[in-house]
Parts: C-alpha cells; sequence; structure tokens
C-alpha cells in the first residue's frame, strides 16, 4: 500500500481488538486514512479536524480519513486554495483506495464529521468551520451524496465507523480529562506547516459522556 503514502497522508497502522465492539479495529490519527473490505472497525477522534467515512453501498468496501485544511495564507477559502488542494489529495486518496479495492465510484456515498471549534487561539478563523465547508463542498462536487452528518458545535468528537454496515456511532466528548486531542492537533497543523503538500493537481447516532 504505500504507493498510497505521501509526506503527510498515510495509511492507518494502529490496529487492536476492541473487547467493547468485540471485532478488529483500526485507529487513525491526523493525516491518515484506512480503506478495507472487511468489518474491521475504524475509529477516530477529532477536533476542528474533519473525517469522511465513504462506503460503496452495495458491496460494502469502505474507508475513513482524517484531515485539516493547512492554512495557506492565501485568505482563500475555496476549491482553489492550495489549503482546499490539500484536503481534495486527503479526500482523493481515500475514494482511489476504495476503488482499488473494488469499490464504484458511483456506488460512493459519505457520512462526515468533525470541524468542532474547539482549538484555542483560533477563534477568529474558525479552523473547523472551513474544514466542514471544504469537506461538503467537495462531495457535492464529486456528485458524493451525504446520507449523514455530525459537523460543528464545540465538543471533539470519537467516531466509531463500521464498514459492514455503514453505521456510525459518534460521542461528543464534553469532559476533556487531558490535552491529548488538542495536543495532537496543534502537532499535525504545525507539521503542515513546515512540510506543505505540493501533491494534489444514512442514519447517525449520537451518544454522550
Amino acid at each position: 500500500m504505500a504507493e498510497f503514502d505521501t509526506d503527510n497522508i498515510h495509511v492507518a497502522p494502529n490496529r487492536y481488538y476492541d473487547r467493547h465492539f468485540e471485532r478488529d479495529a483500526v485507529k487513525i490519527l491526523p493525516g491518515e486514512y484506512f480503506a478495507t473490505t472487511s468489518d474491521t472497525l475504524i475509529v477516530t477522534v477529532l477536533g476542528s479536524c474533519v473525517s469522511a467515512c465513504i462506503r460503496d453501498r452495495v458491496s460494502g468496501i469502505a474507508g475513513m480519513n482524517h484531515f485539516l485544511l493547512p492554512n495557506d495564507g492565501s485568505g482563500q477559502d475555496n476549491l482553489l486554495s492550495e489549503s482546499a488542494r490539500y484536503g481534495a489529495y486527503a479526500m482523493e486518496i481515500l475514494i482511489n483506495h476504495l476503488i482499488k479495492l473494488g469499490a464504484r465510484r458511483d456506488r460512493l456515498e459519505a457520512k462526515v464529521f468533525g470541524g468542532g471549534n474547539v482549538l484555542k487561539g483560533f477563534t477568529a478563523i474558525n479552523v473547523g468551520e472551513r474544514n466542514a465547508e471544504f469537506v461538503l463542498d467537495y462531495l457535492k462536487l464529486e456528485h458524493i451524496p451525504v446520507v449523514g452528518h455530525d459537523l460543528l458545535d464545540i465538543y471533539p468528537r470519537k467516531v466509531y465507523f463500521f464498514p459492514d454496515t455503514g453505521q456510525v456511532l459518534v460521542r461528543k466528548i464534553k469532559s476533556l480529562h487531558n490535552s491529548t486531542i488538542m495536543d495532537r492537533e496543534s502537532a499535525y497543523r504545525m507539521q503542515l506547516k513546515r512540510k506543505p503538500s505540493h501533491n494534489v493537481d444514512q442514519d447517525v447516532e449520537l451518544f454522550d459522556d
């Protein structure tokens, strides 16, 4: 799967067995994605980042990404900006992998999550809102229907995606016991600033803590 890797987008390597749901699982971090033909549970935690859960509604081939738009300093929030080209690449790398596994583009549907206003110091420019707007605009442009979403708000989210059924469970994290989520996204943002990418030419069930 190395052909899908770039400096800032990677196939998620973090596999484990989820005892609660009693199935194999993979956890994706900022800048990662995962695609599968199996029933492997895909899990991520989102702050201002966004994730798209994309699935072939017939074959069940599915995957999830986790990304945010780097700030390219252009002042543009459209699909022509350098920042948006990175976001488009994060989406396209997942879609291309799904197609390689046997999915058909005309049967893809999406559920999208994240974009919370959770990063301190970014209140003037709502990073989460930019990410949420981008992912919806991108999917509309690509004619991939959005069949479920949970975007914006002020809370981080833990997202559980079940590829075999398309079900997504979302838990709002209203009480943070440490700064891991914010630290991870801040580190990811700094990584993108240091190495910008130039490689780019159903129902949702919510449950609270």
